[in-house]
C-alpha cells in the first residue's frame, strides 16, 4: 500500500468543529515551532544586547538582510506545501510524487542558497549604499559574512519541516527547534563571551553559533525522517541526482510569487530597520526589540497559516469545494481571534512584554525602552490585520493561487506602508513612529484585499472542479 493517511493528512468532509480540531492539531506543533524558531533567535537578540547598543545595531541590520533571505528562499520552496498536500488530497500514486516534489524543491534550496550568500558577501556596499553609520556598516558586514553559511541548512531545513507536518508529523518540527534553542543557547553563552575554555568572539561568535545551530537543525531532521519507518519509505535521500524538470518549474511557478510576496513583507520590515537607521542608533535598537515582540505575536498566525495551507491543499485536491471552505473559516478564525489576545497583551502590559528582550529598569536603557514603548503601541493596533493577512495568504496558497496575492503584497506594503512610513518618518515630527504607522497601514491593505478575494474564490475561478456527489 502506497499511501496510509492519517487524520492530519486526510480529506474527508466534515463539519467546522472537527475542521477546528483537525486545523488546531496541525497547527499548534507548528505554531510552537515557530514561537521556538523565534526564541532561537531572540537568543542571538538577548546575548548580543549585553555587547552594547553599538552591536546590538550592527547585528540588526546584518540579520535584517539575512533574515530577508533566508524568508524569501523557504517562500520559494514553500511551494512544496500545496503540491505534497494536493497530492496527498487526491491519493495517486502519493509516494513518488511527493518524493519528486521534496526532491526538487531541496534542489532549489541548494541553487537559491548560493545566490543569497552571494548577496550576503556584498551586505557591505549595500548598508553604505542605505546610508548607514560607517562602523555600523563595517560590523554589520563581517558579521554577515560568518552567518551566510547558515543560508543553505536553513533553507534545506525548511523544506523536510514541510515534508514531516504534511505528512502528519508536525511534532517532529517542535522537537527539532525545541533542541535548537538550547544549541543556539550554549553556542552564545560559550562563543559571545569565551566561556568553557572558548575565545571570546563577541558578536562574530553569535554569528557562529546561529550557523551551528542551522547546520544541527538540518541534520536532526534527515536523521529523524531516515529512522520513522512511515517517514522512511518516500525515500527522500534516494537518487537525488534525478531530474524532475516540470515539477521543478512547477514549483518555480508557484514558489516565486509566494517568494516574492514575502520579500514584499518582510522587506517593508527590513526596510523600516534602515529607515530607523539614518534616524538614529538608539531609534534603531529600539525598533529592534519592538520588532522582535511583534516577529514573536505573528508566529502563532503564521502557525496557522502554514496548516491553512495543507488542510485547504488536501481539500483541493480531493476538489471538495464545502471541504475548502471549511479549512478556510476555521484558519481565519482561529489567527484572527489569537491576535486579538496578543494585541491586549501589548497593550495592558508593555513593560512585561519588553522585559522579555531587555532590562527595562537599567538607567542605560532607558531611552531604548522608551522609543521600543512607542513603537509597540502601534504593533499592537495593527495585530488583528497582520493574523489576516497571514492566514487569508496561507488560504490562498492552498488553492495554489500565488500571482495575484504577490502583487496585492507588493502594491500594498511598498506603495501604501512603505511610501507612508517614509513621508511620516522623515516629512512630520512622528519620526520613528510615523514609520510604524506605515507599516501598519500597508498590513491593513494587504489584509483586506486578501480576504476579498477567498471570499471571491468561486467568481474568480480558483476553486477546481467538484467532485460529483
Amino acid at each position: 500500500m502506497l499511501h496510509q493517511a492519517t487524520p492530519l493528512t486526510e480529506h474527508r468532509p466534515q463539519g467546522l468543529g472537527a475542521e477546528f480540531r483537525a486545523t488546531l492539531a496541525l497547527a499548534v506543533p507548528l505554531a510552537a515551532a515557530n514561537l521556538l524558531q523565534m526564541l532561537v533567535h531572540a537568543i542571538d537578540v538577548i546575548f548580543v544586547a549585553r555587547l552594547g547598543d553599538a552591536s546590538l545595531a550592527a547585528a540588526s541590520l546584518g540579520v535584517a538582510i539575512f533574515g530577508l533571505l533566508v524568508w524569501t528562499g523557504a517562500g520559494l520552496v514553500g511551494a512544496s506545501a500545496p503540491l505534497i498536500a494536493a497530492e496527498l488530497g487526491r491519493r495517486k500514486h502519493a509516494v513518488r510524487e511527493v518524493r519528486r516534489t521534496v526532491r526538487m524543491a531541496l534542489w532549489l534550496s541548494a541553487l537559491v542558497a548560493l545566490i543569497f550568500m552571494g548577496v550576503c558577501a556584498a551586505g557591505g556596499p549595500i548598508m553604505r549604499a542605505t546610508g548607514q553609520a560607517p562602523e555600523t556598516t563595517e560590523h554589520a558586514a563581517s558579521f554577515l559574512l560568518i552567518l551566510m553559511w547558515g543560508m543553505f541548512p536553513m533553507i534545506a531545513a525548511s523544506v523536510l519541516r514541510v515534508f514531516v507536518s504534511a505528512l502528519g508529523r508536525p511534532t517532529i518540527a517542535t522537537a527539532i527547534t525545541f533542541l535548537a534553542l538550547g544549541v543556539n543557547a550554549l553556542g552564545n553563552w560559550t562563543l559571545v563571551f569565551g566561556n568553557l575554555g572558548m575565545p571570546a568572539l563577541g558578536l562574530h561568535g553569535s554569528a557562529l553559533s546561529s550557523v551551528i545551530t542551522s547546520c544541527m537543525m538540518l541534520i536532526a531532521y534527515v536523521v529523524i525522517i531516515q529512522s520513522d519507518r512511515r517517514l522512511r519509505r518516500y525515500h527522500l535521500f534516494g537518487n537525488w541526482w534525478r531530474t524532475e524538470w516540470s515539477r521543478f518549474f512547477e514549483m518555480l511557478r508557484i514558489g516565486a510569487p509566494i517568494s516574492l510576496t514575502i520579500l514584499a513583507e518582510a522587506g517593508l520590515f527590513t526596510g523600516a530597520a534602515f529607515l530607523m537607521g539614518r534616524i538614529g542608533e538608539t531609534e534603531l535598537a529600539g525598533h529592534t526589540i519592538a520588532l522582535q515582540v511583534a516577529a514573536l505575536a505573528f508566529q502563532i498566525p503564521f502557525g496557522v497559516a502554514q496548516a491553512a495551507t495543507i488542510r485547504v491543499g488536501l481539500a483541493y485536491g480531493a476538489r471538495d469545494h464545502r471541504g475548502i471552505a471549511l479549512a478556510g473559516h476555521a484558519s481565519l478564525a482561529l489567527g484572527i481571534g489569537f491576535m486579538g489576545v496578543t494585541a491586549l497583551s501589548m497593550w495592558l502590559f508593555p513593560s512585561l512584554v519588553l522585559s522579555i528582550y531587555v532590562d527595562v529598569d537599567a538607567a542605560r536603557n532607558a531611552a531604548l525602552v522608551g522609543f521600543a514603548m512607542q513603537f509597540l503601541v502601534v504593533a499592537a493596533a495593527f495585530q488583528l490585520f497582520d493574523g489576516a493577512q497571514a492566514v487569508a495568504a496561507g488560504v490562498l496558497r492552498g488553492l495554489q493561487d500565488t500571482r495575484t496575492p504577490m502583487i496585492i503584497a507588493i502594491c500594498g506594503y511598498w506603495i501604501a506602508g512603505y511610501g507612508t512610513a517614509i513621508y511620516l518618518g522623515f516629512w512630520t515630527p512622528l519620526a520613528g513612529v510615523g514609520v510604524w504607522i506605515g507599516l501598519a497601514v500597508g498590513l491593513v491593505v494587504v489584509a483586506a484585499l486578501l480576504l476579498m478575494r477567498w471570499r471571491m474564490r468561486a467568481r474568480l475561478g480558483l476553486l477546481p472542479s467538484a467532485v460529483a456527489g
